[in-house]
């Protein structure tokens, strides 16, 4: 979607409730006419090319709970007024141009759950009014221009999960008060000269400071509570979570079902897309280097590329040497020109050529889910890995029911769920995936699915289903919970399966 939005908006949508344009080419200012939506309660206008000032009249929309804004040209200080939203529960306008200090507002959303501010030129110090915000799970106000302390104050929010406060000035110690706090990982990356010791009474703490800090070392205190505890209290959470999903799952696709009986109606097509060259790409990756090399799967390499309107993308360069590479890249551009959903990778482009056959897809700056799970420098909470899953959740809801025919992804997986600006998941990579037309299943003689995620039925007898794929993402919901893998060595010693191993964790 290009363009800007309609200045007039709000005189002739006063019940609207929810309002998403993310991930689009709007241009142009927000229109002060929101502030008439006061029915309003989520304005999601992430991912755009939005400019000027944030108006101060969205600070009229008292039943506003979510605001996104990141990602955009937005500039300017920000409205003092936050406080007459006393709804908020999220705030999020990171990676913009505000140059401000931080309004003392801000400190009066004592029900605000999630605040980024990140990305920014905001300077000034943390109050220690930044302390009122209770029911805060996280804050990332890394990447601006702070000085000074940092609050003793902050040792009070009790809900704190994540806090982020690297790439500024910050100076200090890290105060005793965060000693009191149970569960959360705090990043700081500026000029703190010591810690205290009372961090060995929390139960899980990961401090990371970088090499201008007088400890530049990375120092881990983990959990005193054995492995075992901690699965005995994860599982009936896990166990719960998936029931929740499936049901979720389960009255959508009825609600689906339902609409399709009333309203038969063709979804409009997709707008069309000029191909790229082969030389358009190689100048976009510099000539597919290994400095812009992201990662290697079953079919060819994946690049990142620098397209020459500026825009970061994604692409996928397919190994012709491999038989099956041409099917999939013909599969591949069949599903992703005819989808559109939030929760799955968009395609740019393509390039095709008897000997050159690659995809430019949307960019995903926050990797795969198999990094955060597994890779030292990164961390998911309970929460964000929820978050996570039920984003995965949704892109399958919408594969299996929200299409014309339902399309079975064969391969779902950590490395297969890439990571947005906004930590939301996207679905990818969907080489070896089918279309059911006409029937539940069908059968085919070879299978590329990953060993470990990939259903029994279809590998033993090649029968590709839905079926398959919510076995899959049962392997895979509890993979991201325990951060086990199904192939992991310690099966194989004991001959059991993670499912096995779960199950007789928890038997009850």
């Amino acid at each position: 979607m290009k363009g800007q939005i309609p200045k007039d908006i709000g005189n002739f949508l006063r019940a609207l409730t929810v309002l998403i344009m993310d991930d689009n080419q709007i241009t142009g200012t927000i229109p002060a006419s929101i502030g008439k939506l006061k029915q309003l309660q989520g304005l999601h206008l992430s991912n755009n090319s939005l400019q000027g000032n944030i108006p101060t009249v969205l600070c009229q929309l008292e039943n506003l709970v979510e605001l996104f804004l990141s990602n955009n040209k937005l500039s300017g200080t920000l409205p003092t007024c936050f406080d007459n939203i006393s709804a908020l529960r999220t705030l999020s306008l990171g990676s913009n141009n505000f140059n401000s200090t931080m309004p003392s507002s801000l400190w009066s959303l004592s029900y605000i759950l999630h605040l980024n501010l990140s990305s920014n030129s905001l300077s000034g110090s943390l109050p220690i009014e930044i302390g009122n915000l209770r029911a805060v799970l996280d804050i990332d106000i890394s990447k601006n221009q702070l000085f000074g302390k940092i609050p003793s104050s902050m040792g009070g929010l009790a809900n704190l999960i994540n806090l982020s406060l690297s790439h500024n000035e910050l100076e200090g110690s890290i105060p005793d008060s965060f000693g009191s706090l149970e569960k959360f990982q705090v990043e700081v990356r500026s000029r703190i000269s010591q810690l205290s010791h009372s961090y060995q009474i929390m139960d899980f703490v990961q401090l990371l400071l970088n090499s201008k800090s007088h400890l530049a070392q990375q120092i881990h205190l983990m959990a005193r509570k054995k492995t075992n505890m901690l699965v005995f209290i994860l599982l009936p959470v896990l166990l719960a979570i998936f029931s929740l999903i499936l049901l979720l799952l389960v009255l959508t696709s009825r609600a689906r079902k339902k609409e399709q009986v009333l309203e038969d109606t063709p979804l409009p097509h997709q707008p069309t897309w000029r191909r790229t060259t082969y030389q358009e790409l190689s100048r976009a990756t510099e000539g597919f280097s290994e400095g812009n090399l992201i990662g290697r799967g079953n079919f060819g390499s994946v690049y990142k590329a620098t397209l020459s309107n500026g825009t970061i993308a994604a692409v996928k360069v397919f190994n012709l040497l491999i038989e099956t590479a041409y099917k999939s890249f013909e599969v591949e551009c069949e599903i992703l020109c005819n989808i559109r959903h939030r929760n799955l990778v968009k395609i740019i482009t393509s390039c095709s050529s008897m000997d050159f056959k690659a995809l430019v897809l949307e960019y995903m700056p926050n990797g795969s889910l198999e990094l955060w799970l597994y890779h030292r420098d990164y961390c998911l909470n309970m929460l964000q890995r929820l978050n996570v899953m039920i984003d995965v959740a949704l892109a399958l809801d919408y594969l299996h029911n929200g299409y014309g025919e339902p399309i079975v992804h064969c391969d779902l997986k950590p490395n297969n769920i890439l990571l947005d600006g906004d930590m939301v998941a996207h679905l990818t990579d969907f080489g070896i995936s089918n279309l059911l037309s006409g029937g539940d299943y069908i059968t085919q003689t070879m299978t590329m699915a990953t060993v470990g995620y990939m259903a029994p039925e279809l590998g033993l007898d090649g029968i590709v289903s839905t079926r398959g794929d919510v076995y899959s993402y049962g392997i895979l919901l509890m993979e991201t919970f325990t951060r086990k893998k199904p192939t992991d060595e310690m099966f194989s010693a004991r001959e059991m399966g993670l499912r096995e191993w779960v199950a007789k964790s928890y038997p009850h």
